[in-house]
């Protein structure tokens, strides 16, 4: 069997895959630290990076604008209710 590997994708693969997780790495430090701005920032980077599922499923890439929103909106409220003010007695 041979494989017909092309050196530019295989490094466009692995850079795109180091530059998703180092998102995702940031994004779970802002979340653990409580920083909603920088959490939903890093969420939106992280699906943009992650971006060729959405296209590769819809064929659409307007989508993604749709995924990066959400995924800001989604960390951002996430954040913003880990920081809610406890109730005393709670």
């Amino acid at each position: 069997m041979i494989w017909n590997i092309d050196p530019l994708i295989a490094a466009g693969v692995m850079a795109a895959t180091a530059a998703t997780d180092a998102a995702y790495v940031f994004f779970n430090a802002a979340v653990a630290s409580r920083q909603r701005w920088r959490a939903a920032h890093w969420s939106s980077i992280w699906y943009l990076l992650s971006a060729f599922a959405v296209i590769s499923y819809t064929e659409q890439a307007l989508y993604v604008v749709f995924a990066a929103l959400g995924s800001w909106l989604g960390a951002f409220a996430s954040v913003s209710w880990l920081i809610r003010p406890l109730r005393p007695g709670a």
